[in-house]
């Protein structure tokens, strides 16, 4: 028996049903540059199942942090809404514009720390929003707010409120300065709550200088992954006891977890070394030294490596120089130990110290500028820098640092525009036509705004 031809009028969505496409019925040919469309492919379509595949989270959050850790969550599967204020929605989207942030084309930014999103507009100050936000709370696994302390209750976000919608909940939320304390309504950004109040800033210069800017954002994505781990270690007590939980940390708690051997020291009394002085370092293995080209690169050598270090530096001799019998010698001449390398150092260019430390054993690494950092192959190798769709003049993004071997995550694709998917977000929680008009003329939710400049 001949089938019957299959043409466009022959194919209606009553005639493919789950038992008519089978492995057998898709193949290579019938998979054609025409039968893929974009109608065709959705993120349904290409999602593969990940570890929270299914999962369902709110982000209720702004700027970097709070938000960076529903983007790790969304990239093992989990189906995100970010909610955003009218007008100009979150701040985030604007930073990439801000100095000393590099100037591009792209949103780089904001790609960066909500990808993969589903982005709705909710004006929370409106009363017909509240049965708006009622419903993603109950629909949601997982709720991330970082609206400070008082405000968060007013805007009806806060612990008691979300949870008597919904006892389940995962309720996770950042501070600038913690829960408790006379700073604990204080706002907070990583440049003041991360790195100046936890001791960071202060040590992170050479003696001499003043404190100066770090890299902004960095605070922000480093306490991502701690708000990140509260949610899964809560979503983990919750299967365990089927009861939601209440999370979070603060900018100040990761701060002071990053400086946490200084801060350690301080509190066993301990004695600190003056600021680095490169010239004359606490230790002058550890330092960084420059060469013959112009290159930087920081040396962390143990003690158990000196010799290799004597014979990768073509002067074996130093074994014997009674200065440098041992770390407690280096130490206190490490001013003429630091300048014998420095020497030495800017003699060569850095390919050959990358040969003649690699042969030693010796740990070092090349001071690499963010540009040389993205041009990197090993970020490649290794899915820390991978692809993104959608977005015009960004084809590339930084992954997050959390890898399940053998499990994939899911390919990253563009953040959201200001409201994309208010009515779609509005007609899954049950609101009819009708409804959805309202909340559009009453500026609860307002109507999808004028789309942004191409992607």
């Amino acid at each position: 028996m001949t089938p019957e031809p299959v043409t466009p009028e022959s194919v209606t969505p009553e005639s493919v049903t789950p038992e008519s496409v089978t492995p057998e019925s898709v193949t290579p040919e019938s998979v054609t540059p025409e039968s893929v469309t974009p109608e065709s492919v959705t993120p349904e379509s290409v999602t593969p199942e990940s570890v929270f595949t299914g999962l369902k989270v709110l982000d209720a959050s702004s700027f970097i942090a709070g938000p960076a850790a529903a983007t790790v969550l969304s990239d093992f599967g989990a189906d995100v809404i970010k909610i955003e204020p009218p007008g100009t929605g979150d701040p985030q989207r604007r930073l990439s514009s801000v100095p000393p942030s590099p100037q591009a084309e792209a949103n780089y930014g904001w790609h960066l720390a909500n990808r993969n999103k589903r982005g709705m507009v909710l004006d929370l100050k409106s009363p017909a929003a509240v049965e708006v936000l009622k419903r993603l709370v109950q629909w949601a696994d997982v709720v991330i707010t970082n609206f400070p302390h008082g405000t968060r209750e007013k805007l009806h976000l806060g612990y008691e409120e979300v949870t008597g919608w919904n006892p389940r909940v995962v309720y996770a939320d950042l501070t600038g300065f913690g829960d408790a304390g006379p700073d604990a309504r204080q706002p907070g950004f990583d440049l003041t709550a991360f790195w100046s109040r936890s001791g960071l800033l202060a040590s992170t210069r050479d003696a001499g200088a003043p404190p100066t800017v770090p890299v902004w954002g960095s605070g922000d994505y480093t306490t991502a992954i701690a708000v990140y781990a509260a949610i899964t270690t809560a979503l983990y007590h919750r299967e365990r006891t089927g009861q939601g939980a209440n999370v979070g940390t603060s900018l100040l708690a990761t701060g002071v977890w990053a400086t946490g051997t200084l801060v350690a020291g301080a509190l066993a009394h301990g004695t600190p070394f003056e600021l680095h002085d490169r010239k004359a370092p606490a230790n002058p293995l550890i330092n960084p030294y420059q060469t013959a080209d112009g290159e930087w690169f920081m040396l962390v050598a143990s003690p158990t490596r000196w010799p290799g270090l004597t014979r990768a530096v073509g002067h074996p001799e130093l074994l014997e120089d009674p200065r440098f019998a041992d770390l407690e010698g280096m130490v206190r001449h490490a001013g003429a130990l630091a300048e014998l390398l420095d020497t030495e150092f800017r003699s060569q260019t850095f390919d050959h110290w990358r040969d003649a430390l690699s042969r030693e054993r010796i740990t070092y690494s090349l001071i690499q500028t963010p540009e040389a950092a993205a041009r990197d192959q090993q970020l490649r190798d290794n899915d820390i820098v991978v692809p993104l769709a959608g977005v015009s003049g960004l084809t590339e993004t930084v992954s997050s640092p959390v890898t399940l071997r053998g499990v994939p995550k899911v390919p990253a694709k563009r953040a959201p525009d200001l409201g994309e998917h208010n009515d779609e977000i509005l007609a899954e929680l049950g609101f009819g036509p009708a409804e959805i008009d309202a909340l559009h003329a009453g500026g609860a939710v307002p109507g999808t705004p004028p789309q942004e400049p191409p992607h």
